[in-house]
């Protein structure tokens, strides 16, 4: 995963330069710096390593790939600087540094988001991802279709609306939640690797439900963290889910329960890999990983 990360800054560092593309007039320093802010300097790069990954199981790797596995990771950190804002979860600090309407202001971070994402979908769909325009058609798709409406975004909404419920939140209204917020992109992690690599649809299927499991954990985890973790670990203010009511499986099953289920979710995950063999050996150590981190 380190080694991976170091690609991705490398490339991010790239692709957030100060020299305009083709069709681009200038690029505003400032808005620049806070997009570089947002994007550089931290973060596990689970969702590229996780797409890099799945697409090495077919044998597919290089430039293209690492590109798509950073069009990823923008919309990723774009999702991190819209939930900072005071509008949502009003947080001040992300992996250590201030957030970047903190350290710029509301309007440059609302901004820097949306650079990110339409940036995103313009690295996805260019030819130097992938040579074939049927392979970038279905990555832009999937992506969009995972961070959008009835995927991330869509998840922040019922985030949001649980936050003001009256009612007990349900299991099933959290694992939809989930499934969206922060599922839905660790999914479209494992399908884009399948996509890039040629998969079968019984291998496509097979990276999908590692990517929902794997997803569905890796939340549980998160909340774990918050609910016992260190806040100078984490990068962020922790103990901040109870006091706001947010819908999690920590507080509608029980800490002892919610670790349960997130080994359960985790071996799954790994269950999900069998066909794969010893191929899937890297993803598997992914899920274990999910589970027992810190931070």
């Amino acid at each position: 995963m380190a080694a991976v990360a170091g690609d991705v800054e490398a490339e991010l560092d790239r692709l957030l330069g100060p020299d305009a593309l083709s069709g681009e007039t200038t690029r505003p320093p400032r808005l620049l710096a806070a997009m570089r802010h947002a994007a550089l300097g931290g973060g596990k790069r689970l969702r590229p390593f996780l797409l890099i990954e799945s697409a090495r199981l077919f044998g597919a790797g290089g430039a293209g790939v690492l590109r798509a596995a950073c069009a990823l990771e923008m919309v990723h950190c774009y999702s991190l600087v819209h939930d900072d804002l005071p509008a949502m979860d009003d947080d001040d600090l992300r992996r250590g540094q201030p957030t970047v309407h903190k350290a710029f202001d509301e309007a440059t971070a609302i901004l820097a988001g949306d650079a990110l994402l339409t940036y995103a979908f313009d690295v996805m769909g260019d030819i130097a991802t992938h040579a074939d325009a049927t392979v970038r058609a279905k990555l832009v798709v999937a992506l969009a279709r995972a961070s959008g409406l009835g995927g991330m975004a869509g998840g922040q909404m019922l985030d949001l609306e649980a936050e003001e419920a009256r009612e007990p939140h349900t299991r099933n209204a959290i694992e939809t939640l989930q499934a969206m917020k922060t599922g839905a992109l660790i999914r479209f992690a494992s399908e884009a690797g399948a996509i890039i690599g040629g998969a079968t649809g019984e291998q496509f299927k097979a990276l999908s439900e590692y990517g929902r499991t794997l997803g569905a954990a890796f939340q549980i985890a998160d909340d774990i963290l918050d609910a016992e973790g260190d806040a100078q670990k984490l990068g962020k203010a922790a103990a901040k889910d109870a006091d706001r009511n947010k819908a999690t499986l920590v507080a509608a099953l029980g800490l002892d329960e919610a670790k349960r289920l997130c080994n359960e979710l985790a071996a799954c995950a790994c269950d999900a890999l069998a066909s794969f063999g010893e191929g899937g050996e890297t993803l598997r150590a992914l899920a274990g990983f999910t589970v027992t981190r810190d931070h």
